[in-house]
């Protein structure tokens, strides 16, 4: 038995993403627990223990993510319809992004929910500048966010981070898990010019008020928000 089928097997069989030292944590201990259960050798003196065995006892993270590399490798070689992706937890196997839409068949009464353009302009501020405070994202959008927050608050993109060491403690606002895995990152980090971004200088509250007053809504805001994977839009 090979290493590349067991961590094939083990992508296949799970419901949620699999890190690399899960997969390979859960190689060595199996391979351990069949070289405990051979027990002693036979009479002639020759293992009861199959020769394949004792390498997966001594598996690394790097041969796991070499193994993924060869899978990913060998998918797009057969043309499969399926690949893998890595997301914040992990990777797991998914359908190619041209398979979305027969995919979606599946679920007829799960309808995909697209974001306004006031919502993602929102949800941009708060995932290159976050943890923000309500009072920071009104400072560049100009308007009030109240419900645009409170909506991706209940599509689970954003969470509360916690509390300012302001006057008043207002709340920080970040994005969650499911963010990273609706838009296909794997981090903050991977989003487009994020470090770029960062660094920007952010209006305070009484420079966007001004701001607001001059311009129009449209030329307020200059964070372009991300895109969804196609394999991950369904």
């Amino acid at each position: 038995m090979e290493l590349i089928s067991i961590v094939e097997a083990l992508l296949f069989a799970s419901q949620e993403p699999l890190g690399v030292p899960q997969m390979c944590a859960a190689v060595k201990e199996t391979a351990k627990d069949i070289i405990e259960a051979a027990g002693e050798p036979l009479e002639d003196g020759s293992s009861r223990i199959p020769e394949w065995v004792a390498p997966l006892a001594e598996t690394t993270d790097e041969q796991v993510r070499g193994i993924i590399d060869a899978l990913i490798a060998r998918y797009d070689a057969e043309k499969h319809a399926f690949t893998l992706v890595e997301r914040a937890n992990g990777w797991r196997i998914a359908a190619r992004g041209e398979y979305a839409e027969w995919c979606r068949a599946l679920y007829p009464g799960k309808k995909v929910q697209r974001l306004s353009q006031p919502a993602l302009e929102t949800l941009a501020i708060v995932a290159y500048r976050q943890p923000i405070t309500k009072a920071g994202i009104e400072a560049v959008r100009g308007v009030s966010v109240d419900a645009m927050v409170q909506q991706l608050i209940d599509r689970g993109l954003v969470k509360i981070e916690g509390r300012a060491d302001l006057p008043g403690r207002p709340l920080l606002y970040g994005t969650t898990e499911a963010f990273l895995d609706h838009f296909g990152v794997r981090s903050l980090d991977d989003m487009p010019n994020a470090s770029e971004l960062r660094r920007v200088k952010l209006p305070s509250a009484e420079e966007g008020a001004a701001t607001a007053a001059e311009q129009p809504h449209e030329q307020q805001l200059s964070l372009a928000p991300v895109t969804p994977s196609a394999a991950e839009n369904s």
